[in-house]
Formats: structure tokens, C-alpha cells, sequence
């Protein structure tokens, strides 16, 4: 009698009930030279929840059943309200419980901003969507915590580690979230071009009441309990807190046109809005919103950075896991040479994102000194043009690995492949990247030079890094008005650089070796695996990445 053909062999499901952070010695690693041992039992417990199949079945249903705009009740009255699964809801109260909005600001102790990013890092493995309420939130706290005629109201709210779903005025919530409104049609991210008018309803100035008109392409989770958003008055472009009810308890003229259909990042309600004299109140000095926007992005910034690092980890441990079960001409997919060639690149890739992500989060907690302040103003742009833009790469080799299995929808590898590019687009570009990096750098000299002698410790004894070093520090000396069309290549090579320097300082030398040497090969870039490098300790790498 012939058997089924529909027998199922050689297929195996992605890797789910692990822990995310007993599983990551990297990881480990970056927090102990951070000193922030007393936050990894949390981290370690937490990395047991996310790896947990319930956790990774929350970010399938937050992401299939998408958020859906309803603009009227049953009897015609105006809501503007956007209902979530109640996955989304779920996984925001575990990031929100685990203090991952507030903690680098309510806790004063050493390793806090490297926790955070662990943190952040491992729930970003499972569920990307929920952490862009998180990080908007987080970088609005500095900002808030200026204004004295709103700080004090906020403050508990901000700092709670419950989640409050109910849509229901501020002071009748125990915590809060923040979204942001900067994106218009005609500008993208050239700010200034943008239209919005805000009048002061009274004498206006600093805390006081304005009323908004205008439009936002892109209002970042449209039902956060306020937004920061950047409108023209008298003075130029200023910056206002726009709460989602009036001090009244009605409504605020703020007025959803639709939520955008996206790529990725599905779980999470991205809008388009109109300001119908909506209340806000005036943050910072009047015509001072750009540079306001701009201390937030800061913040934004290194998010992006570790979203896409844990995006790059999640891709390589699933593609590692898969490699070494499934069979192909007679072996592990794992045990063929090219196949182990990509998952070493990957690794690599992976790894590098992690201790450049660990270092800025160290140079957020140590700001004052002034090469951390290099660390913090000079590479977090560059880390985020060249961390956000490898993981759009990786995601795509990563889905190659699995295959057609990886090409549906079914699993969780398309979700990965598309969440990436969004860390690259949000919080500007990679040209807007490049720009900053080379204003950062003109503008503030001594901080660059602490930067280029750090680098220049940390290429000592080691001939290949030594003459890139010379090469990226001469093209720096280069006026940056005729440097700009060789910005990309310029951080890239900075960005190579630094994570060579950094791997030589806190990973085994089999790590750091292979890196460099295949980093600094003629040939590597082009593709994943792309670098005729032979005699690497494949093996070692691959446990360190992953123990089998």
C-alpha cells in the first residue's frame, strides 16, 4: 500500500522556549564590563518570559491582527479611537514591567543605561512594534523633565511600571506613554519646511496654552496619551506638548485621517493627522523646537541602534538553530562549508552590533566626561546608519536560510525581514545620518579628537586596523563642505573601525581576529560569507554565538 505523501520530514519549527539571555554570552559579557551585575537576575528572568512560546505566539497575533481605526461611535460622535489585540496590550505591560522606559532615568546606579539596553535589546527579539511607544516615551522624559508647568504632573506617570490601556484624560491614569508629530508631507526630515501654525491662546510663552492647525504625515502611535510636536509660531519653530484630552476633560481637536499601511511594524498604529486648533503647551523657548526634537533624537538614535541589533541576533540564532536540524544532500545545512561561511558572518555581524551598542549605552550613563560625550553625539548617528542598514542585509540572508519557509508569512522570519528597514527610515535616514556625523564632528573638534585617540589606543600592534586608522583620520581632515558626497563611505569606515577596536578590547581573540580578518578583507561587504578567509575557528565562533 503506498504511504500518504503527505508524510512531513526534514521540517522544523523556529526556536521558541529558550532564554534569550542565558543563551547570549556576548551579551553577558558587555554587562559585566559594564558593571551592571545587580540588574542580571531580572534580565536573566525576563529573558526566560520572552523566550517562552506564549511570548513569541503574542507577537504573531499582535502583528496579524492589526491595529484598526474606528473614527465614530455608534451614534455618530467623533472618537478617533484605534483598537489593538489585546497581544499588543500584553506585550507592552511585560516591557513596561520591566522598567524598559524609565530606568535609565529613575535609577542612579553604574550599569543602568547597559541594562536598559539589554533589555530593550531582548524584548526587541520577540516583538519590534512595541517598542516604538517605548522609545518615544523614554527620550521625551529629558525634555519633560525641563518644564516645570508640566514635570510634576507627568513624573509618576512616566516612571510607572504598570500599563495603563484606558483612553481616558492624563490625571486620571497611572501611566502614560508619548508619541511624536514631526513628520509633514512637503518636509520628511527637513523640519523647517514644515507648516503647522500654533497661536497662543492667551500671552503665550514657556508652559502656556497654544492652539495648533496643520497636519502630520506620520503621528507615531496616534492614540499615546500626548504627543511632542513641532509647529511654526511667532518666533520660528517651536516644540508643544499636545495631550490627547484637554485640561476640560473633552476630546483634543487632533482628528485621525487613517493609519498608514506599512511594510512591517504592523502591530504597531502609525497615523495621519489633522490639528483643528488642537490645545498644546508650549515646551522650551519659543522658535527653540528643532533643537528640542533634536535632544530627543539623540535618544531615538541609539533605540533604532538596539532595535536592530536584537533584530540581527533574533535572525542569527533562528538561522543557526535551523542549520544545525535541517538535512540537505546528506548533512546538516549547518556542517557545509559555504552554508557555515554565512553563519560565521552573521555571528560576526552580530556580535559587533552588540558591544557598539554596549558602548553607547555606556556613554549615555557617563555623558559629562568628554569622550564619552564623542561616543554618545559622534557615533550614535554613525551607529545607526550602519547597525539599522546591516540588519536590512542580514534579515534578507537570514529568510535565504529558511528558504521558502522563511518567504511566508506563517512564521516569524518575513516579520523579521520586514521590521528592518524601519530602524534605517525613522529618526532620519542614512544620508541624514552621514550629515550629522560630519556636523558633530566639525562642530564640536575637541570631542573628535578624543574620539580619533581612543580609536588610535585601540589599534595598536595591529598593522591592518593602524593603516585604516591613518586613512579615515586623514579623510576626516578633509573640509567637511567638500566631504559630503564621501560621508557614506567615510562612517562606514568609522564604524568598521570602532567595532574592531571594541572587539579587541572585550572579546576573545578569535573573535576580534576574525572579525578584522574579514572586516578588512578586499572582498567582504558585497554579500554575507562574501570574504576568502580561510583557517577561522568556525566552530568556536558558531558555540559562542549559540551553543548547540
Amino acid at each position: 500500500m503506498i504511504g500518504s505523501t503527505h508524510e512531513v520530514t526534514n521540517q522544523f519549527d523556529e526556536l521558541v522556549d529558550y532564554n534569550l539571555y542565558a543563551t547570549d554570552r556576548p551579551l553577558q559579557e558587555a554587562l559585566q564590563r559594564a558593571q551592571a551585575g545587580a540588574f542580571v537576575p531580572a534580565l536573566e528572568a525576563y529573558g526566560a518570559r520572552l523566550g517562552a512560546a506564549a511570548s513569541f505566539a503574542l507577537a504573531e497575533q499582535a502583528n496579524r491582527q492589526v491595529p484598526e481605526l474606528r473614527l465614530f461611535d455608534r451614534r455618530g460622535r467623533r472618537i478617533d479611537q484605534v483598537d489593538f489585540h489585546p497581544a499588543w496590550h500584553g506585550l507592552l505591560t511585560m516591557l513596561r514591567s520591566e522598567g524598559l522606559v524609565s530606568l535609565p532615568f529613575e535609577d542612579h546606579g553604574a550599569g543602568r543605561w547597559a541594562a536598559w539596553a539589554a533589555g530593550f535589546y531582548l524584548h526587541g527579539q520577540v516583538e519590534a512594534g512595541t517598542l516604538c511607544p517605548a522609545t518615544m516615551t523614554q527620550a521625551a522624559i529629558p525634555v519633560l523633565r525641563q518644564e516645570p508647568a508640566l514635570w510634576p504632573q507627568l513624573r509618576q506617570r512616566l516612571f510607572d511600571r504598570r500599563h495603563d490601556a484606558r483612553d481616558i484624560p492624563i490625571e486620571r491614569k497611572s501611566s502614560i506613554w508619548i508619541g511624536m508629530g514631526m513628520t509633514e508631507k512637503q518636509g520628511g526630515s527637513d523640519l523647517r519646511a514644515n507648516t503647522t501654525r500654533a497661536v497662543p491662546v492667551g500671552g503665550g510663552g514657556r508652559g502656556m496654552a497654544y492652539q495648533l492647525r496643520g497636519h502630520k504625515w506620520f503621528y507615531s502611535a496616534p492614540t499615546s496619551d500626548a504627543h511632542l510636536v513641532v509647529a511654526r509660531d511667532a518666533h520660528g519653530h517651536s516644540c508643544f506638548f499636545v495631550p490627547r484630552w484637554r485640561p476640560d476633560g473633552t476630546r483634543n481637536a487632533v482628528q485621525i485621517q487613517r493609519l498608514k499601511s506599512k511594510v512591517g511594524n504592523r502591530s504597531n498604529a502609525s497615523g495621519e493627522v489633522e490639528f483643528l486648533d488642537a490645545y498644546g503647551v508650549l515646551l522650551g523657548e519659543e522658535g527653540r523646537g528643532i533643537p528640542t526634537i533634536i535632544e530627543m533624537a539623540t535618544y531615538t538614535r541609539l533605540n533604532c541602534v538596539v532595535g536592530s541589533a536584537a533584530l540581527l541576533r533574533q535572525g542569527l540564532v533562528q538561522a543557526l538553530a535551523y542549520a544545525r536540524r535541517r538535512q540537505a544532500f546528506g548533512r546538516a545545512l549547518a556542517e557545509h562549508d559555504l552554508m557555515r561561511r554565512v553563519l560565521v558572518d552573521l555571528a560576526l555581524e552580530s556580535e559587533a552590533a552588540v558591544v557598539l551598542m554596549m558602548r553607547l549605552a555606556q556613554a549615555f550613563e557617563r555623558d559629562a566626561d568628554p569622550l564619552e560625550r564623542a561616543w554618545k553625539r559622534i557615533m550614535t548617528p554613525a551607529a545607526k546608519f550602519w547597525v539599522c542598514k546591516r540588519g536590512v542585509e542580514i534579515g534578507g540572508e537570514v529568510m535565504e536560510i529558511f528558504g521558502g519557509n522563511g518567504y511566508v508569512d506563517d512564521g516569524p522570519i518575513a516579520r523579521l525581514f520586514r521590521e528592518a528597514p524601519v530602524n534605517s527610515i525613522w529618526e532620519g535616514s542614512g544620508n541624514v545620518m552621514c550629515l550629522d556625523v560630519l556636523r558633530a564632528l566639525a562642530r564640536e573638534p575637541q570631542a573628535a579628537a578624543a574620539l580619533l585617540d581612543d580609536l588610535a589606543l585601540g589599534t595598536a600592534d595591529e598593522s591592518r586596523l593602524q593603516a585604516e586608522y591613518r586613512q579615515v583620520r586623514a579623510a576626516l581632515a578633509v573640509d567637511p563642505g567638500q566631504s559630503e558626497a564621501h560621508a557614506r563611505v567615510l562612517v562606514m569606515r568609522l564604524v568598521l573601525l570602532a567595532q574592531a577596536v571594541l572587539l579587541r578590547r572585550s572579546t576573545p581573540p578569535a573573535v576580534a581576529e576574525a572579525f578584522i580578518a574579514t572586516r578588512f578583507s578586499p572582498h567582504w561587504g558585497r554579500i554575507a560569507g562574501g570574504f576568502e578567509v580561510d583557517g577561522l575557528p568556525e566552530e568556536e565562533l558558531l558555540q559562542r554565538a549559540l551553543a548547540a
